[in-house]
């Protein structure tokens, strides 16, 4: 018991210590963590015996993944952002529906696709945080706001 709290304590205070570009990192990896995790699931499923129980796994992992783009939905800045603000708006909103008709009708192949473009994004935004951290090691690195 006593392992599980000092592991939650470490969980926040890494959350709440972390930098933009850090949180965005969190976001996206625990994002693709749980597509992993409903993929699995489903291949389970789908090799055996289905049983209800991984039914509601799986959509408890996307469900997951749908609120974790949401976050990154309303972290977004239209006034710093601009087009790519918009442009990552309208995907992140084609992900949620994506990911709703895949928990819906249990369709890997959704999934993957979502999984596979947020781990692009994830990888993009992983080499702008790192390029902005090389540019400007003295100043706070201005980005997506995460707060809302």
């Amino acid at each position: 018991m006593a392992y599980n709290n000092a592991l939650s304590t470490y969980k926040e205070t890494r959350i709440k210590t972390a930098g933009q570009g850090q949180l965005l990192m969190m976001l996206y990896d625990e994002a693709v963590k749980q597509l992993d995790r409903a993929l699995e699931l489903l291949e389970l499923n789908n090799s055996g015996k289905k049983d209800p129980g991984r039914i509601e796994l799986i959509g408890k992992a996307i469900n997951k993944t749908q609120d974790i783009v949401t976050e990154l939905m309303v972290s977004l800045n239209f006034d710093q952002g601009g087009d790519i603000a918009k442009n990552l708006f309208a995907l992140y909103t084609w992900f949620n529906r994506e990911l709703m008709d895949a928990s819906i009708k249990q369709d890997a192949a959704r999934i993957i696709t979502v999984r596979s473009m947020l781990n692009e994004l994830r990888t993009a935004w992983h080499e702008i945080a790192a390029k902005n951290a090389v540019e400007t090691p003295d100043r706070e690195v201005v980005g997506v706001n995460l707060a809302g």
